[in-house]
């Protein structure tokens, strides 16, 4: 895998983040699930950026694989994101920004006449939990004809997020690329990205990790709800059954690496969280970098949980600087 021009291939949602720092209450009149992601239209989602009108935003690229692929980066790595923006002010701004953080972006823009570049605002609660609103937009049209081949061959692992499941040109997609992944002797992980998707989705996502995952992300909730128990330890032994390589990952406790049917409680960091907003993407990109880098599972995941650590000191999903330079120190 070492001779491969990239570490990551990644397939995602490409959506331009609004990042907001907001009290309770607005999540509760507004209400939304605090924690969750809610899908909108651009009319519900734009009442929503009405009422953030006093507030200071910050704009961001995103999406969930598209975090972790920047966080590939920032760990020394590089890699190629698949998502579709239109061929407007958003679109352009999302592929400079995914370019400048160091990740091939080579999806043609769509047209901005019909649907816009997707967007998600983010509120922040000061207990530093989460709430998404998300328009799809563009991303929805996203479709086999959009990955390029020729790069997946060229990449030592693709990372797929479930979040792509609920349209369904991006779930055909999705199924592609995990299938040439196979055909071409490329890695294939796979992300539950959210709870709610596993409500919808636990057969297919099953389906998915048995015929054609090699690793798996998921967190605490997700695999609670994916087995349907609240046993954790019980849903850890319930992965290993079928994944022969897992992260499942638990809040400031660590995660639980899963590699050939023994487990690892790899310990996370403590740190004053004030935004948890990316931290399993985080965690999944410097994870990633590490198994692509030569890193045990473990270490892997210490350098995972070390990532992500660093990212919930921080508003927004994205820390600002390189991190390379403390892997060494971290890892050993």
């Amino acid at each position: 895998m070492s001779e491969k021009k990239y570490n990551v291939f990644g397939v995602g949602n490409a959506l331009v983040d609004t990042l907001a720092q907001v009290e309770d209450q607005l999540v509760t009149d507004l209400s939304l699930n605090k924690g969750g992601m809610a899908l909108m239209d651009a009319e519900n989602q734009a009442g929503v950026l009405s009422s953030l009108e006093q507030q200071s935003l910050q704009l961001a690229s995103g999406g969930s694989a598209a975090n972790t692929m920047v966080a590939i980066a920032q760990s020394g790595g590089n890699g190629v994101y698949c998502g579709k923006v239109a061929g407007d002010p958003n679109g352009e701004f999302y592929k400079k920004d995914m370019e400048e953080a160091g990740i091939l972006f080579p999806v043609a823009a769509a047209s901005a006449e019909a649907l816009p570049t997707g967007t998600c605002v983010v509120l922040t609660t000061p207990d530093a939990e989460r709430t998404m609103c998300t328009h799809l937009g563009v991303s929805t049209t996203l479709q086999k004809s959009d990955l390029n081949l020729d790069l997946l061959a060229q990449s030592q692992c693709s990372y797929i997020e479930g979040y792509l499941w609920d349209a369904e040109a991006p779930r055909a997609a999705c199924i592609e690329a995990l299938q040439q992944s196979n055909k071409l002797g490329v890695k294939a992980a796979f992300t539950f990205s959210d709870a709610f998707l596993l409500g919808r989705y636990a057969d297919d996502f099953r389906g998915i990790v048995n015929d054609y995952c090699d690793i798996v992300f998921c967190n605490a909730d997700e695999a609670k709800q994916f087995f349907g128990s609240d046993d954790l330890q019980h849903c850890i032994a319930e992965m290993a059954k079928i994944s022969d390589s897992a992260f499942i990952t638990d809040g400031p406790a660590g995660c639980h690496v899963i590699e050939n049917g023994q487990t690892t409680l790899v310990e996370g960091f403590a740190v004053n969280a004030i935004d948890t907003n990316g931290a399993g993407d985080a965690f999944a990109g410097a994870t990633l970098f590490g198994l692509t880098n030569g890193m045990s599972a473990t270490q892997s995941a210490k350098w995972g949980n070390y990532f992500a650590s660093r990212v919930v000191q921080q508003i927004g999903a994205r820390i600002n600087e390189n991190l390379k330079d403390k892997i060494s120190s971290i890892v050993s």
